[in-house]
């Protein structure tokens, strides 16, 4: 009898710690999967988009977001944005892709040619609209481009009571017209009806931004590249032709020899212009001289 009980112990012993020892699997399990499932794309994708997503009953939210992130090639990262904002039924409304050069130098290859090597970094900043139910979609074909993301924010600002006044200000508005309309004609009323009349105006644009800022979220995108590019530009030699031309010294001779030909042409074809003037002056010159020779014959000098 002894013997029986001790072996019914042993066995409620083994099946206790045998069950115990299912139950941590599962458990362990059961976290495993969590922590797959967290980091699984769509948990990541859920937890990209919840905020932009996200609606609440008898709420109404003009969302806008921001994003900084690294990316491969920014050119193409920009074509791929504007593609699927056209898919998605958005837009962009600025777009500033530049390279900034942080170096650049010429290397000669050969007497001819040479290369110029410049080091340069490409960025973008964009700013685009796209439908409001659309921006979590935007938002995750915008993330299929990153190599580091530096930032993302998504702000969704409620503005239900925003527009609970625009409308207490409509019907106020409305009722100011027909009260303005009761008064009797003078410019007074006239001046009252003008003013009401130009606060309507201002509150429909204003209502009316607000519809367009409700159906069209905003984005302000940057993009930038994490390392620098190198270009290679093939571009002719010219420092080896401007020494070869400086340097020569036939060419150089001949220009010296034509240009003084054309010096002696140029005295020429001027003395012959002046001819007149210059056969004026020989005769001058031709009767001074014969004066100056007679006086001397007249005027002989006494020997002593």
């Amino acid at each position: 009898m002894k013997t029986t009980f001790s072996h019914t112990a042993i066995v409620l012993i083994m099946f206790t710690c045998f069950a115990a020892c299912e139950k941590s699997g599962t458990a362990e399990t059961a976290n495993s999967v969590s922590i797959a499932d967290e980091n699984s794309p769509a948990a990541t994708n859920d937890s990209i988009s919840s905020v932009a997503t996200m609606a609440v009953k008898d709420k109404q939210f003009i969302k806008s977001a921001e994003v900084s992130m690294e990316v491969k090639d920014v050119y193409d990262a920009t074509v791929y944005i504007e593609k699927s904002l056209k898919d998605l039924g958005g837009f962009v409304t600025s777009s500033d892709l530049n390279s900034q050069i942080l170096s650049e130098e010429t290397l000669a290859i050969s007497d001819e040619n040479a290369i110029i090597v410049r080091k340069f970094q490409t960025e973008n900043t964009m700013q685009v609209r796209v439908p409001t139910e659309k921006l979590g979609d935007l938002l995750l074909l915008i993330n299929n481009k990153k190599v580091f993301l530096t930032l993302r924010s998504i702000l969704a600002e409620d503005v239900t009571s925003n527009i609970k006044l625009a409308e207490l200000e409509a019907k106020r508005n409305s009722k100011s017209a027909g009260n303005i309309e009761k008064l009797h004609l003078d410019k007074g009323k006239v001046k009252m009806s003008d003013d009401n009349e130009q606060e309507g105006n201002y509150q429909k644009i204003s209502a009316f931004d607000m519809q367009d800022q409700l159906k069209y979220s905003n984005i302000d995108i940057y993009l930038k590249e994490p390392q620098l590019r190198l270009a290679e530009i093939p571009v002719s030699n010219t420092k080896n032709r401007d020494d070869q031309y400086q340097n020569n010294f036939n060419y150089e001779a001949k220009n010296a020899v034509s240009e003084g030909f054309y010096l002696i042409q140029s005295i020429i074809l001027g003395m012959l212009k002046i001819w007149p003037l210059i056969i004026i002056g020989g005769f001058i010159f031709y009767i001074l001289r014969k004066r100056k020779t007679l006086g001397k014959f007249e005027n002989p000098t006494s020997p002593q």
